[in-house]
């Protein structure tokens, strides 16, 4: 159990609820509902194998840098580095594995999320535009779980896999503050680098009001009701309180209401998606 704990932690396993929630969304209106158990299962199983491969490969790339970061040191002491290179191939095959189950159009583009997730660990390397790229790593979900539940293209998740970029390259911005002299420091490009801390908050501000107002387009494309647009008042609320905590430049409150705001951004979201297609 020690060593379970100790995994889970390496790859922040808890921040799985980020991206898992507009995926498990993007089915529950693929499929009108609650589509089968195994549908449901296999989904969720995509969604642990492609973050923890993900997770795992961001720790193996960042290895070095990361034992130097004072926020970051203590997690390479949970698992070695033959275990975590062996963890990010383990994982990427059992996503692929997964998708076999699914339907073809998910195995056929498996290889394709994989390297767009693996691609935003080494982007902080030559663009300063990083953020971006994460939201774009956590974008694929949405359309991973349209895709496997009605095996064709729509507009709603691509739609949602938009909201999902906008949304985490914002808070991801509000979370690189707490690295900022560090990233200078060893030359680690990002926008916060790139603007600065103050000018980078007011750019995740953008960023959120896009995701907003793409949430809204959303619910317009899939046909959603008055439930799913009240909830977002609820996210609105969240998001403000995040951007209130970040005004402070206080570390502590920013990796606080990191966690809580958009954990709850997530909540919100499908389980009124859920109310509306029950």
């Amino acid at each position: 159990m020690d060593r379970l704990r100790r995994l889970l932690t390496f790859i922040r396993f808890s921040h799985t609820i980020f991206a898992l929630p507009f995926a498990l969304g993007s089915m529950l209106v693929a499929a009108g509902g609650l589509p089968d158990a195994r549908t449901v299962g296999l989904i969720l199983l995509a969604m642990v194998f492609a973050r923890t491969a993900a997770m795992a490969f961001n720790r193996v790339a960042d290895w070095d840098m990361d034992q130097r970061n004072p926020r970051t040191a203590g997690r390479h002491r949970l698992v070695s580095r033959p275990a975590a290179i062996a963890l990010t191939a383990g994982s990427a095959a059992a996503f692929v594995a997964t998708t076999w189950f699914i339907n073809s159009w998910c195995l056929w583009l498996s290889p394709v999320a994989l390297a767009i997730i693996f691609l935003y660990s080494l982007t902080k390397r030559f663009t300063h535009y990083t953020q971006i790229f994460l939201g774009l790593a956590l974008a694929v979900a949405p359309v991973g779980a349209w895709l496997a539940v009605r095996g064709e293209w729509a507009w709603p998740p691509l739609i949602l896999a938009a909201g999902v970029l906008f949304w985490v390259a914002g808070f991801d911005l509000i979370y690189a503050t707490m690295d900022h002299d560090f990233d200078r420091q060893e030359g680690v490009h990002s926008m916060v680098v790139r603007f600065g801390v103050p000018r980078a908050l007011r750019i995740a501000t953008a960023l959120h009001a896009v995701m907003f107002g793409l949430l809204i387009v959303f619910g317009l494309a899939a046909g959603l009701g008055v439930i799913y647009y009240a909830s977002l008042a609820l996210v609105l609320a969240a998001l403000l309180y995040e951007h209130r905590a970040a005004a402070r430049l206080d570390l502590g409150a920013i990796n606080d209401a990191f966690f809580k705001s958009n954990a709850f951004v997530g909540a919100v979201f499908v389980l009124a998606v859920l109310a509306d297609r029950w």
